[in-house]
């Protein structure tokens, strides 16, 4: 047998063990049930964003959360050394939420000014946050996300229903421009190949914890069992370590969508997004080069390479590879359908995504090499520093 041919068969023998596990993985994925009656006593929730330069999302996202029908509730924003209208935006909504007898819900504001050595400034935002919080419950989410009013009441009700000490939710997507969105379906689709995020729900298994940073719902105590954001200060992949701190120390987790309680537009466009995955895609490989290397081999070599193979052979392997691509694209569907909510025609392009991400993958690892680390809004920060957590 050719090379040619033993390599459609590993590649068709990937996708259909692929193919099992997801299909068992994805029924211990579960919609947010609606909470109905809250039962006593009912626990106060600490909602903390951290926002920094925000300045056109965070007053839909503050307005948002004010009006959650959750009974006790309190609104944390941390501005971090924004130098935009972020601070001013806050204290202008603080002021309007106090006039107004409708919202009984407390808005605080932190406004942070210098960011100490050893933290990323997200992170640092987030523990500041959490210590002036009184909730026994803490949210961490992101400044540019849409609230339902009883998407707090109905999670809360769901941990509890589930005995859970973290839970995190799958925001749905919205993206108008057909090359972003396709771009952005297909890395979360690799993404989930990847992590297998159904391990979340298992809970005999101490890895493939999960953490969205849309919605990450944690009781404080296990917050702080597993070192809170300090034992993360330096991961610009915050969320999912934060998850996967929670499922290594045995604590019980939950994964679930949150069936359009949540909504994000997660870049505006194209330039942004690029921008947005530079800053820890490298991060996500452990800062390991070859590891990068072999990942971005495994993309094209998985995503496009099968594609080119149904033309290209004229036999047997043909047939091989097309079997491959629609394994992939019933996969990539039913992957689109979870975090859009609605089916999508981008799959016809999954093989030039991939090439795509292909190359934002090659720039987070050339840039953060040639400058020696990060920079994220306006901070610098070194690899050598960034390097001391790659293993925790």
């Amino acid at each position: 047998m050719s090379i040619a041919g033993i390599i459609a068969l590993l590649i068709l023998l990937y996708w259909l063990v692929t193919l099992a596990e997801y299909l068992r993985g994805m029924k211990l994925l579960r919609e947010l049930p609606p909470s109905g009656p809250l039962s006593d006593p009912v626990p106060l929730v600490s909602v903390i964003i951290a926002a920094k330069e925000e300045e056109s999302t965070i007053r839909d996202t503050v307005r948002h959360l004010l009006a959650q029908d959750y009974p006790r509730l309190e609104l944390i924003v941390v501005n971090d050394r924004s130098q935009d209208a972020t601070g001013s935006t806050l204290e202008e909504l603080r002021k309007w939420s106090q006039a107004r007898e409708e919202i009984s819900i407390p808005l605080r504001i932190i406004h942070i000014t210098a960011l100490p050595p050893g933290w990323l400034g997200k992170n640092h935002a987030l523990y500041q946050g959490y210590l002036q919080a009184r909730g026994q419950w803490l949210l961490f989410t992101d400044a540019d996300i849409r609230f339902r009013p009883e998407t707090v009441r109905d999670a809360i009700h769901y941990a509890r229903l589930e005995q859970a000490d973290h839970l995190t939710l799958t925001p749905t997507m919205t993206t108008r421009k057909f090359w972003l969105r396709s771009f952005i379906h297909h890395f979360l689709f690799s993404m989930t190949l990847f992590t297998r995020p159904w391990r979340a729900n298992r809970d005999d298994l101490r890895s493939g914890g999960m953490g969205i940073g849309a919605f990450n719902l944690i009781r404080r105590q296990t917050y702080e069992a597993i070192g809170t954001h300090k034992a993360i200060a330096l991961r610009p992949d915050d969320d999912l370590q934060l998850g996967a701190s929670v499922k290594r120390d045995g604590h019980r987790q939950r994964l679930a969508s949150s069936r359009g309680l949540l909504q994000l537009e997660w870049y505006p466009d194209m330039h942004s997004a690029v921008r947005g995955l530079e800053k820890n895609f490298f991060s996500g490989f452990g800062y390991h080069t070859l590891l990068a290397a072999a990942a971005g081999a495994g993309q094209l070599m998985l995503f496009t390479y099968p594609w080119i193979g149904m033309l290209l052979h004229g036999d047997w392997r043909s047939l091989v590879h097309l079997l491959s691509v629609l394994i992939m694209i019933q996969l990539y569907l039913k992957q689109v359908r979870l975090v859009s909510g609605k089916p999508s025609t981008d799959a016809l392009v999954i093989p030039i995504s991939a090439v795509m991400l292909v190359y934002v993958l090659l720039r987070s690892v050339a840039l953060t090499l040639k400058q020696g680390g990060v920079y994220w809004r306006g901070t610098f920060y070194p690899l050598s520093e960034l390097k001391k957590m790659k293993g925790r």
